[in-house]
């Protein structure tokens, strides 16, 4: 199995990047990694040359280029080229934590879209305040900035077959996010979906949840529009980081009492801080793809990079695209 890696894309590329598939590669010695970016950069980094291939490019896209022009202009970039080595048959996955726009772009237009899917979405596993095995899947996250009943149909379908897949979840719970439970909430789209969320048989189909909830583990699976959603996990994001930095900020100002308190809830603020961070999941799928192309935080270390090509490695395993084709094939 073949992951074709842009080593330049990221805030703390090449280092943090092949460091983390330095990591996960004593994992998993069935995977070949193919690094795309400068050689003598990525060079320092590797420890062990086995299932190495490095693929020397001097251009890539940065963190401020227009996603569509740069994948059209900068054709020798690591990140198109990772791409193309996957339509082209020379990968089986692409990973990055580049530019999520030029990435979007490069993983619709150049390795293509599952016929039958209208508009792929962007995936993550999100935790619950229980941790991140009873966590749930949420798309779309900001693949698309509108989305019509029939989009947020297959989103449920395509985060079904993840969630069984990649999670091991047998019979996953799906709901539909929405401004309240009732089935009469909600906009003419999020009506129009659930009923035809409603009618279908392939999924277990649970309801609308509001966003107050969705952390309380009541879904496996959460479908919403791709503006909402990434309003959504950015408003998640943010307030997990807020929280943290109260205590903190809490703590300080109690001086010597606060601090020896601080030290007896060290291993308990540890796990809480744990469980909100969804890294440990791995990236973001922009799943409807012909093939696995995962995204990263530009932030990222190679803790978060490795844990991401663990979640390649199950993706590829479970063969879980191949058999989203096959089921739409029918």
């Amino acid at each position: 199995m073949r992951i074709a890696v842009d080593a330049m894309g990221g805030d703390h590329a090449p280092q943090a990047i092949v460091e983390g598939v330095m990591k996960a590669q004593q994992n998993f010695p069935d995977l070949h990694f193919q690094f795309y970016g400068k050689e003598d950069d990525i060079r320092k980094y590797i420890k062990n040359e086995t299932n190495i291939t490095i693929v020397h490019t001097d251009e890539k896209i940065n963190a401020n280029d227009e996603p569509v022009k740069s994948i059209r202009t900068k054709k020798q970039a690591s990140m198109i080229l990772a791409a193309r080595a996957v339509k082209e048959g020379y990968a089986d996955a692409m990973f990055s934590a580049g530019n999520t726009g030029a990435m979007l772009a490069a993983g619709i237009f150049i390795v293509g879209c599952i016929k039958q899917i209208a508009r792929p979405a962007l995936m993550s596993t999100l935790p619950s305040v229980a941790g991140l095995a009873n966590g749930f899947d949420m798309l779309d996250l900001g693949a698309n900035a509108e989305n019509d009943p029939q989009h947020l149909v297959q989103y449920a379908v395509m985060g079904s077959f993840y969630a069984k897949n990649v999670r091991r979840i047998q019979n996953p719970r799906v709901a539909l996010l929405n401004n309240g439970t009732e089935e009469s909430k909600g906009s003419m789209i999020t009506k129009k979906t659930f009923e035809m969320l409603s009618q279908m048989d392939e999924i277990h189909f649970i309801g609308n949840v509001e966003a107050c909830n969705i952390l309380g583990g009541m879904a496996d699976v959460v479908v919403i529009d791709g503006f909402t959603g990434n309003a959504v996990l950015k408003a998640i994001e943010g307030t997990a980081t807020t929280m943290m930095n109260l205590v903190k900020e809490a703590i300080i100002s109690q001086g010597v009492k606060g601090k020896l308190g601080a030290l007896l809830l060290k291993d308990g603020l540890k796990s809480m801080k744990t469980k909100l961070d969804y890294s440990n999941a791995g990236g973001a799928v922009l799943f409807g793809l012909k093939a696995p192309v995962v995204k990263t935080h530009g932030s990222t270390g190679p803790k978060a990079v490795a844990k991401t090509i663990a979640q390649i490695h199950t993706m590829l395993k479970t063969d879980v695209v191949g058999q989203l084709v096959e089921h739409y094939s029918r």
